[in-house]
């Protein structure tokens, strides 16, 4: 008699670990490239345009500042934390992210593309358009948020959960999953990259929602 093999729990993400220090506030003017910035609260600010290409933002906060079109490509953000910002069009490319919470926020068009996430969390808050192509995502959590129309194509996601979140039109073309835990999501809908869905875990709800899906992937008629 063959026992059933047992399956492999999955290895879920590590938390951000980080505590912020007291802060000083930021002494106003423009963001500047390859800046340097530790232990400074943005607060209330807007910052849209702004241009801080290579910046360093160690134990920052940021906190309901607009940005709107700022570019921060190739940026480091560390050991900190994004509340409540909101915007259209923040160019994020190639940045690094290291153990940040982003809390409530409200964005659109976020280019995260070619961006290193590690440890970090996105908790509430609306982002449309969230462009993470060719990213590379370890030990990140999406919850209770709203993601519409995410670009993961090319991504590598390592130890990635949803809980609790929305996820409409997914673009999963090219990308690698690995201990990916969808089964948290409230509602998932998927437009490209069924065939990359190995690596990840669904639960079996989920399974009968994607089930056409797969079928038509394999090319199996369903009548």
């Amino acid at each position: 008699m063959v026992e059933a093999r047992k399956s492999k729990p999955v290895a879920g993400p590590k938390a951000p670990q980080f505590s912020l220090p007291e802060l000083r506030p930021f002494d106003g003017g423009a963001l500047e490239t390859e800046g340097d910035y530790d232990g400074v609260a943005f607060e209330g600010l807007d910052l849209s345009g702004a241009g801080a290409r290579g910046a360093h933002f160690l134990d920052c906060a940021l906190r309901r500042c607009v940005l709107d079109e700022a570019v921060l490509k190739r940026a480091r953000l560390v050991d900190s934390a994004l509340e409540e910002v909101r915007g259209v069009g923040a160019d994020l490319s190639e940045a690094q992210l290291r153990d940040v919470e982003i809390r409530d926020a409200r964005l659109g068009g976020l280019q995260l593309s070619g961006a290193t996430l590690t440890r970090v969390r996105v908790r509430g808050g609306k982002i449309d358009f969230l462009n993470l192509r060719q990213a590379a995502l370890t030990d990140v959590v999406f919850e209770n948020c709203l993601l519409v129309e995410p670009d993961f194509g090319g991504a590598r996601l390592e130890r990635v959960a949803f809980t609790d979140c929305e996820v409409r039109g997914a673009d999963l073309n090219a990308a690698t999953l690995r201990d990916v835990d969808l089964r948290g999501a409230a509602a998932l809908e998927i437009t490209r990259g069924w065939d990359r869905l190995s690596g990840a875990v669904i639960s079996p709800s989920q399974l009968l929602d994607l089930a056409p899906h797969f079928a038509a992937q394999l090319g199996v008629r369903v009548e």
